[in-house]
């Protein structure tokens, strides 16, 4: 089976003074996570979609999927502490309820990244098929300085060789779970997100070519833009 698991457990915080977590914001007209499903539902590859949020904001997730999604069967669940903890619970959920199996997918997205489109979801899910983890990536645009100190720069890297990473992150339960449960706590702390843990475990994570578009709304000016993307894209139609 094929998830697509979306990651709805953020509370916001960079949004500034909210009465929700951002993903839970209006734009064109209707909450964020809602758009985020809506594009997932385009897909019929996508044998269930769960989303994951936190344990505070599910019967609300609940209610908005009820509302927008009636005829849709969607799973809401509980998150974790961090975003790698949230994809555990999502895998034990779907072990306990499904099982898993060397087939079992993820296709894992953020909930407030609404300008995913059908085609990056099955260019995923195309890898996939060829037993290929990946993440979504576009190159950078700009120059990239590491800085272990946060006040002098250690090195430059290459531009060249440098992408700024997005989602869908997509992979497979039994590698991921065995892959977490091998990684040291300090080992936890570092990672971020699903290829770290695949990349502390020598995994090779392919490319899937992004858009720019696909962008994570965090701050509160990203809202303004997010608004101008659909304007611009409501008399088109992204395949």
């Amino acid at each position: 089976m094929i998830f697509g698991v979306i990651l709805a457990g953020g509370n916001g915080n960079r949004m500034g003074n909210t009465d929700k977590p951002k993903q839970f914001l209006e734009i064109a007209g209707k909450p964020i996570i809602v758009h985020t499903i809506e594009k997932f539902l385009c897909s019929n590859k996508i044998n269930k979609i769960i989303v994951l949020c936190p344990e505070i904001w599910k019967e609300y997730t609940e209610k908005l999927c009820r509302e927008y999604f009636a005829d849709k069967d969607i799973a809401v669940i509980s998150g974790g502490d961090n975003r790698n903890e949230t994809l555990m619970n999502g895998i034990n959920y779907i072990e306990k309820k499904y099982g898993i199996d060397k087939n079992t997918a993820l296709i894992t997205h953020d909930s407030v990244r609404p300008f995913i489109t059908k085609t990056i979801i099955e260019e995923n899910i195309s890898y996939l098929s060829e037993g290929k983890i990946c993440t979504t990536a576009v190159p950078s645009t700009d120059t990239i300085f590491i800085s272990r100190g946060g006040d002098v720069v250690d090195m430059a890297l290459k531009r060249k060789e440098c992408y700024q990473v997005q989602t869908p992150q997509s992979f497979f339960a039994m590698d991921f779970k065995k892959c977490y449960n091998e990684l040291s706590d300090d080992e936890r702390k570092q990672v971020t997100d699903a290829m770290g843990v695949f990349i502390l475990n020598k995994y090779e994570v392919s490319l899937v070519a992004g858009r720019n578009e696909n962008m994570k709304i965090t701050y509160l000016s990203d809202l303004h833009v997010a608004e101008k993307i659909f304007e611009l894209e409501k008399d088109s139609v992204e395949v």
